[in-house]
């Protein structure tokens, strides 16, 4: 999938986590076991929401059917709460193979891309230049010991603009639920910005303004 923006992701972490301090967030890390990393990021969710400590998390919508369009895929999800307050952009980027371009508002404005292919759905988005990297020997050998700590998501490169790029991306069925396509792409969301938090030490100073 064609991931056409050309921003990397440290510039969106930036944006974010100046409006989470602005809104009064604090940033606290924790230890848990991997298998654990679901139930925390859905905690952590609730927990952004006023009165989220008491609210229970929605149930999962199982339900399998027809397989998903990007045009279908961009009508139902225009009806879904995040679309509707405005939490995220969208629109259909036509073509030989149409996909969807989201903006994560409540992400500093993270775009995110979708496209289907097949039996499949993916959601993309870009992460930073490759050579943005200091020790990419070492850099890959920390995401293949830690990639388990990113649920559903999976990081890979791609050329971008001529570029080579660290993307992050997740799949599902073609035939999920609506609910769980929507739930992929806060994941991957989510995870981009803790991602990118996590790896900075990675990476060039200059790839996060310093």
């Amino acid at each position: 999938m064609k991931t056409p923006h050309p921003k990397s992701s440290t510039v969106y972490v930036r944006e974010f986590r100046e409006r989470m301090r602005r809104e009064g967030f604090v940033k606290k890390d924790v230890w848990i076991l991997p298998e654990h990393a679901d139930e925390l990021a859905a905690v952590e969710r609730r927990l952004r929401t006023p009165g989220g400590a008491d609210a229970q998390p929605p149930a999962d919508e199982m339900n399998v059917g027809p397989a998903w369009t990007m045009r279908s895929l961009h009508a139902a999800l225009a009806d879904t709460r995040p679309l509707q307050s405005g939490a995220i952009w969208m629109e259909l980027l036509e073509g030989a193979e149409p996909s969807l371009h989201l903006v994560m508002r409540d992400h500093g404005d993270l775009p995110i891309y979708v496209a289907a292919g097949g039996e499949q759905i993916v959601v993309e988005a870009l992460m930073w230049p490759v050579d943005d990297v200091l020790d990419p020997a070492a850099f890959n050998a920390h995401i293949l010991r830690t990639h388990k700590l990113l649920p559903l998501s999976a990081m890979g490169i791609e050329i971008v603009g001529g570029v080579a790029c660290h993307v992050m991306f997740g799949s599902l069925d073609a035939h999920s639920s609506l609910a769980n396509v929507l739930f992929e792409i806060e994941t991957l969301a989510e995870n981009v910005i803790s991602a990118a938090e996590a790896f900075e030490p990675f990476l060039r100073p200059e790839a996060f303004g310093a």
